[in-house]
């Protein structure tokens, strides 16, 4: 059976974690799995390596930064196998370069081209723990690249493909994926399982468990991931193609969105074209917008309003302030305290009701809705971020009665 595990920074953040983390490998090792172990930097590593940087040069080379975080990886790698050596077990540590993980030219945000499987097979043929730098690749430059939020997590789900792995287990410190933020509401679910989809989603509305491109090629090569915490010995959270739900079970899962700001373009012309003109300046301008909704307004007038990533607010007003004069409309409005609160789950395809009841819970909490979004596995709704909290807590509560 080949394993590929991958730990966080927080479960290598100092010795005692690096020795409990090896615990979990030898176990496995022992039963006769061959392992691929994928590490993260320890802790707080690649932030404090960014601080550094930024002390000497305000705008650092990206090139020069990939290189710099790189290091924070290999630190951990050769630890992990210098503790599982001193632990008897066969180990080596290897990074990216020496793993062959090619990835395209794009310092800080790269993507996987390949990965050259040689090296790891001859080391697991020879029963070794191959111990590999997560978040970081080579470009066809020889240049190190890094792999951007999450990419530890990327690096482990492609190996797992690459491999064809059994099964990617990811160890964090939280014990699976559960049906709301453990920190906002006090009982949550923890899910057997959840497919991919829902994942997705989940992933892409605000919960940070996974990153959505480990989930998006996880989904795309059918690499069944296990979410699973470092620090007990509990069943985690698998994540794959499920084929069947309990017909109960309507929705997976509650985000919350913070990283929200919504835009309104007030008394543009009611004619063909507008939108267009609108929502092309925001591609020109590299700006992905969400939620959209356009209402009526006064003698021949619309609104249109959409939300973007709060950085993107500012850039987002500048490139409309562009387009007042031509377009002729007659204000701005750029509201950055709401927050995005979504329901996720496959059950609601053949369910009806469930967005009235979402609705009904923010209705009963006294929780006004600024805009509402809906697909098929999924219902968002805008409110005020001062109510969020308490929106997560009315929604669990109503599906979850807790």
């Amino acid at each position: 059976m080949l394993t590929v595990m991958k730990f966080g920074g927080s479960s290598v953040a100092n010795a005692e974690k690096i020795r409990h983390a090896a615990s979990i490998i030898e176990k496995a090792y022992n039963k006769g799995e061959s392992l691929v172990v994928v590490l993260s930097a320890q802790g707080k590593t690649t932030d404090m390596l960014k601080e550094k940087a930024l002390e000497l040069n305000k705008r650092p080379s990206k090139r020069e930064i990939d290189m710099l975080l790189s290091t924070g990886e290999q630190q951990s790698v050769a630890l992990m196998a210098i503790c599982l050596g001193n632990m008897g077990l066969p180990a080596v540590s290897l990074n990216a370069a020496q793993v062959g993980i090619e990835t395209d030219t794009a310092h800080g945000q790269a993507r996987i081209l390949r990965i050259d499987r040689e090296r790891i097979r001859a080391e697991l043929d020879n029963r070794r723990i191959v111990i590999v730098t997560g978040f970081q690749g080579i470009d066809r430059n020889d240049d190190i690249t890094t792999l951007g939020r999450g990419g530890s997590d990327t690096t482990a789900v492609s190996l797992a493909a690459v491999l064809h792995a059994d099964t990617c287990k990811i160890f964090t410190d939280v014990e699976g994926v559960f049906t709301a933020d453990p920190r906002i509401v006090e009982k949550p679910i923890k899910l057997r399982e959840i497919g991919y989809d829902e994942m997705l989603e989940l992933s892409s509305l605000g919960t940070q468990v996974l990153m959505k491109r480990s989930v998006e090629m996880a989904k795309r090569y059918d690499v069944q991931l296990e979410v699973l915490s470092a620090e007990g010995n509990k069943p985690g959270t698998i994540v794959r193609e499920v084929k069947r739900r309990m017909e109960e079970m309507k929705i997976s899962g509650i985000a919350k969105d913070n990283n929200v700001a919504r835009i309104a373009v007030v008394g543009v012309p009611d004619e063909p074209g507008i939108a267009f003109r609108v929502f092309n300046a925001m591609a020109r301008a590299g700006i992905n917008v969400d939620i959209i909704l356009q209402s009526y307004g006064k003698d021949n007038t619309n609104d249109i309003s959409f939300t973007v990533a709060i950085e993107d607010a500012e850039p987002a007003a500048e490139a409309l302030s562009e387009l007042q004069d031509s377009i002729g409309f007659d204000h701005l409005s750029v509201d950055t305290n709401v927050s995005k609160v979504s329901i996720v789950g496959a059950g609601m395809m053949s369910a009806a009701g469930i967005a009235a009841l979402m609705f009904e819970a923010l209705y009963d909490a006294k929780i006004n809705i600024q805009m509402i979004s809906t697909s098929e596995i999924k219902v968002s709704v805008l409110i005020d971020r001062a109510y969020a909290d308490m929106a997560v807590q009315a929604i669990h509560s109503k599906f979850f009665g807790a």
